[in-house]
């Protein structure tokens, strides 16, 4: 009997049968560029060999179970098997990276949900892996032009806000809660007409006894149309529609539109579907689509289990989102610089290159699909204004919640700080000043005609957040900031 004859009836024979002999271990397969391609962070138990590991997760996350069925007779089974082909150890470690590849066929077109479930549906559960961690994908354009991407994207958010060549500036209403509808109104006011583009709720701000959402949206506005009338500005708020079921979303929604905001809110507890119905209602109402990342790290900061906050990234890219809090490298949150940096260039470029050094194991192809407005948020302050603008550049939201409402002269002063702050460095930067170098001396100059932000340097000074990061890539060392 020939050795394919063989190999053919153990693939048949009745019991269990190793994974990586069902035909999920395939060290020679080449992917093709329609295939979705994932590298996980696989940590075997003991006894388990990485490539046994690896078509496990490829088997259990595609189309196999714990034994051979004979139902795999009546299916294109080796089409629709994932197929993991390389593994490579992690030095120092027992830990591998596994390429696994993914026939396009299996997947639903436009669904975040079914694309999330078949690639991280039972697999991190799994009895031989100690850990599971989905770092990157892969996604072809061909799967890619199945989704409608973000609402509006960077370039038409700017025409409907009518500002161009600088981050836009933010702020969350502090206290996060406890505020009365009027005095949260009230605060938005001051922080908007001080200088700042955008105020926001912040994620747990819903409709609790102290302040109805429809009392909060109808103040908010209040204030947020006052302050337009003053500056001449656009102005925006972003009223959190995040609720208990789709009907009290688009209920409160609708309401934020008639209101005549330009943005809405969620978050990222909604779900996957939620997210891309609010996305397609924010496109057919012309309105902005801000996602708060509630909850992200309890699945993303972890390096040896969950999924990393780069895959999210795609993921709400593809969902249709405008706007998601993605790091600040500065501030108070989780945030290695060149991971930071990857994610941002995940959420904004249109095609993005290998970087193992920031996390990004593939080229990315997104084609003419927008660009999601990446937020910067967290214990961010005036003084922190040229290492903002090196390492996130214009096309950012920079949100100074703290650093405008803690600001000893006032609310509308730590607004204007931040516009000052923000000015005095993009002018810099338009002069060819070294900015990252010579930052201080310039904010310290533009303080002398400014005390709202000599106050803001004074009180902050260069108050800082150094901890070591949980999440850096294993590829090169990489300091903390």
């Amino acid at each position: 009997m020939s050795s394919t004859e063989n190999k053919k009836k153990s693939r048949w024979a009745s019991g269990v049968t190793p994974y990586s002999e069902m035909g999920y271990w395939r060290p020679d397969y080449e992917p093709s560029e329609t295939d979705v391609i994932c590298v996980f962070r696989v940590t075997p138990q003991e006894g388990v060999s990485p490539e046994e590991a690896a078509a496990a997760v490829a088997g259990e996350s595609s189309t196999a179970t714990w034994t051979v069925v004979w139902t795999d007779r009546l299916t294109a089974y080796d089409n629709y098997q994932a197929k993991a082909y390389r593994v490579d150890q992690i030095p120092g470690t027992d830990q591998y990276f596994a390429y696994i590849a993914y026939s396009i066929d299996l997947f639903e077109e436009g669904s975040i949900a079914n694309l999330a479930s078949s690639i991280i549906g039972n697999v991190f559960g799994f009895k031989p892996l100690k850990a599971l961690r989905l770092e990157d994908m892969r996604i072809p354009l061909h799967y890619i032009k199945t989704f409608q991407g973000p609402a509006h994207g960077i370039v038409v958010e700017r025409e409907y806000l009518d500002k161009y060549g600088r981050p836009l500036l933010g702020a969350t209403i502090k206290p996060k809660l406890g505020l009365s509808a009027r005095n949260y109104g009230r605060v938005a006011y001051e922080a908007l007409r001080g200088g700042l583009d955008f105020t926001k709720d912040d994620e747990n701000i819903g409709s609790q006894p102290f302040m109805r959402w429809r009392d909060r949206f109808l103040y908010v506005m209040e204030g947020v149309n006052r302050a337009a009338a003053e500056t001449g500005e656009v102005k925006g708020h972003y009223m959190n529609v995040t609720a208990a079921t789709m009907e009290d979303m688009y209920e409160r929604a609708e309401f934020a539109r008639d209101l005549g905001s330009v943005i809405i809110m969620i978050d990222l507890t909604v779900g996957y579907t939620a997210i891309q119905s609010m996305a397609n209602w924010a496109r057919k109402n012309g309105m902005l689509l801000h996602l708060h990342r509630a909850g992200h790290a309890t699945f993303t900061r972890q390096k040896t289990h969950g999924v990393s906050f780069r895959v999210i990234s795609k993921w709400m890219r593809l969902a249709g989102v405008d706007h998601i809090h993605a790091g600040t490298i500065v501030g108070k949150l989780e945030g290695d610089p060149n991971m930071i940096h990857g994610y941002y260039k995940t959420l904004r470029d249109s095609k993005v290159e290998m970087n193992l050094q920031e996390g990004l194991f593939f080229d990315q192809d997104w084609g003419s699909m927008p660009g999601v407005m990446p937020v910067a948020s967290g214990g961010i302050h005036a003084g922190q204004m040229h290492l903002l603008l090196h390492h996130l550049g214009e096309d950012v939201i920079l949100q100074f919640g703290g650093g405008t409402i803690g600001h000893p002269m006032g609310i509308s002063a730590g607004a204007t700080a931040n516009r000052v702050a923000l000015e005095a460095m993009i002018k810099a930067r338009n002069e060819g000043k070294d900015i990252l170098n010579e930052g201080p001396e310039i904010l310290q100059k533009a303080a002398r005609l400014s005390p709202s932000l000599q106050a803001a340097l004074d009180v902050w000074k260069d108050v800082t957040f150094n901890y070591e990061s949980t999440d850096t890539p294993d590829v090169l060392p990489t300091p903390s900031v």
